[in-house]
């Protein structure tokens, strides 16, 4: 049986068919959801992808959080759903406070478009599997509003637990606390990163690598191996 990953668009998403696309080369069936579904359709996990939810108005992913398709899915990550949230998608799981730590201004106040350098620091969750601890990989970087900030308990926190799931490497190119690019929630099921994988999933477009294909071949694994 084929695995179903949901998509959730939003007004003023850009990736969700990319993200579709990068599911479908990893062998699983996207599944578009709207931003007023009151139901998840019965998929196996959940993609929030990137782009400027709302117009990004009072901050990036305050409204989106309330949308009728987030009481479902905040339900259902926290029994065990795996959730990941691209760029747009992680400032979402931040203000549904399904992950810790919130998103500022780039501290240099300039939208940024890059190749990122990126270090793996946590391979065992559900969307970083096919990764190795330590593995350094290429991932396309867009955002104005990526800078991850948290108080000095949660970072401690998340560092002590292993809850970082990506570091910047090289440059942190918008003044993230302790370089961190992304972090995963307790259970491991929902992952929230910056970069963007979607766009490193075929030789010919982004980074010319397939950096980001392993976020939905470790998803496709894991649920097949549930």
């Amino acid at each position: 049986m084929t695995a179903r990953i949901g998509v959730v668009t939003f007004p003023g998403s850009l990736d969700d068919r990319d993200t579709q696309r990068a599911i479908r080369l990893a062998g699983a069936e996207p599944v578009a959801l709207w931003h007023k579904d009151k139901d998840l359709k019965q998929v196996d996990a959940v993609v929030l992808c990137g782009g400027f939810s709302y117009g990004d108005y009072l901050r990036a992913g305050a409204i989106a959080r309330f949308s009728p398709v987030m009481e479902p899915l905040i339900e259902q990550a926290k029994a065990g759903l795996p959730v990941l949230g691209i760029c747009n998608g992680f400032q979402i799981l931040t203000e549904a406070h399904l992950l810790p730590g919130t998103m500022l201004r780039n501290n240099h106040l300039h939208f940024i478009c890059r190749d990122q350098k990126l270090r793996v620091e946590n391979a065992e969750t559900a969307w970083t599997s096919d990764y190795t601890a330590g593995q350094e990989i290429h991932i396309p970087l867009k955002n104005i509003d990526g800078q991850y900030v948290a108080d000095q308990r949660t970072l401690d926190t998340l560092e002590s637990e292993g809850r970082v799931a990506f570091r910047y490497l090289d440059v942190n190119p918008n003044g993230s606390n302790n370089d961190i690019a992304g972090v995963t929630n307790e259970a491991g099921n929902v992952v929230g990163l910056m970069p963007h994988p979607e766009h490193a999933v075929e030789p010919l477009i982004g980074t010319g690598r397939t950096d980001g294909l392993p976020f939905f071949t470790s998803i496709l694994k894991k649920l097949v191996n549930a």
